[in-house]
């Protein structure tokens, strides 16, 4: 997988996403049986039989199909500018690709970054009290101060003040819908989208249009865990959409953390049952920290951040090596005048992408071309 895929191409993606029952396992099949989208989309029943799917689903794709404009709707898609990835691109978000049966189109409105892979989900009860508010809003506002992209639902109760937290102190937040990404619920909740489309994004793997049933909320939590790299639950009562959350992230390999309540209070139930089953207590932001090695993480930010800022930082740095190289050589393999290059390399060695070994000879910090190379493919 890789690339990007020509419009056509993802027309046809976009087209199976319509119908109901084919997901990701199914629409693999498809794809392993005619080799590409539009292959299967022109398919006859026959062979669509063939390639696994039911007489039932047959028939409801067939209907699909003869009352969908592909064209129309694609513009319609692009007119309302929301993006369309499929997981044979690169922009894909990685940390969902790793998920069994991730979503295979996803629907965005707004931007994804490379930093929204160092994210954590904040989940809970729509009926919040003033205890998981306070917890809320003190956790969402810490790791977003730190860097971490804040995942919810769009959601009343915590939902809403953990997106709200998060783009307070500054930070980027991710909504993941439970209907179309024009289909913004609940309604009280657009000013609040818009903001986070200007500092993150709404997310989807419903067509746009699609109407927020409540058949399409639990089904949605296993994005917003798979993005993210820990799900932490601060208020649910027994049987809140946040276990679900949390149920999906620890299949997915996440940390999970319950904010521990009072055993008398509702909304404290779902989460002390998820600390006496093995979710780790969350007693401060901090834990969040510890557990996801923020060391680590900070690090691998501050590489990044080194990476070249223009095409000419871009060309040294793929021109340079572990070798040292005198400036004059580096010019001539560039072709620009000396002057440019070394005014350019000066900078380099100020935010720490090249080092000088003396007689105006650079080489390359190994870390920063190991991570070039690896952002870069």
């Amino acid at each position: 997988m890789g690339g990007v895929l020509p419009v056509d191409d993802k027309r046809y993606w976009i087209g199976f996403t319509l119908v109901k029952g084919i997901g990701a396992v199914r629409f693999k099949r498809l794809l392993d049986y005619f080799g590409d989208a539009e292959s299967a989309w022109g398919a006859d029943a026959a062979d669509l039989m063939e390639a696994g799917l039911s007489p039932k689903l047959t028939e409801r794709f067939e209907s699909v199909r003869d009352n969908v404009d592909l064209s129309q709707l694609w513009e319609q898609t692009l007119s309302q500018d929301i993006q369309v990835i499929t997981w044979a691109e690169q922009s894909y978000p990685k940390r969902l690709m790793e998920i069994d049966q991730p979503p295979p189109v996803l629907y965005l409105r707004g931007s994804l970054l490379p930093e929204d892979t160092w994210a954590v989900a904040i989940v809970g009860t729509r009926r919040v009290t003033p205890y998981g508010r306070q917890v809320t809003e003190e956790i969402a506002s810490y790791l977003a101060s730190n860097g971490f992209t804040i995942i919810s639902g769009l959601a009343r109760g915590v939902d809403s003040i953990a997106h709200s937290a998060a783009l307070k102190v500054g930070g980027r937040s991710l909504a993941v819908l439970g209907s179309g990404v024009d289909r913004i619920y609940p309604p009280e909740n657009r000013a609040l989208a818009n903001q986070i489309m200007e500092q993150g994004a709404l997310l989807s793997d419903y067509a746009p249009g699609t109407p927020p049933e409540a058949s399409n909320f639990p089904p949605r939590n296993r994005i917003i865990s798979g993005l993210s790299m820990a799900v932490v639950v601060i208020e649910a009562g027994k049987t809140s959409g946040a276990l679900i959350t949390a149920e999906f992230g620890a299949e997915q390999g996440r940390e999970i953390f319950a904010v521990p309540g009072n055993i008398l209070a509702p909304q404290s139930k779902g989460t002390n049952k998820l600390i006496q089953q093995g979710a780790q207590p969350l007693l401060s932001a901090s834990d969040i920290m510890q557990a996801l090695n923020i060391a680590q993480i900070g690090q691998h930010k501050a590489a990044r951040k080194v990476l070249p800022a223009d095409d000419l930082e871009t060309q040294i740095l793929k021109t340079m090596g572990e070798a040292p190289l005198h400036v004059d050589e580096l010019r001539n393999q560039i072709g620009l005048p000396v002057e440019t290059v070394s005014a350019t390399l000066i900078m380099m060695e100020l935010k720490g992408m090249v080092r000088q070994v003396g007689n105006m000879q650079y080489i390359s910090v190994r870390e920063v071309q190991s991570d070039y190379l690896v952002n870069d493919e």
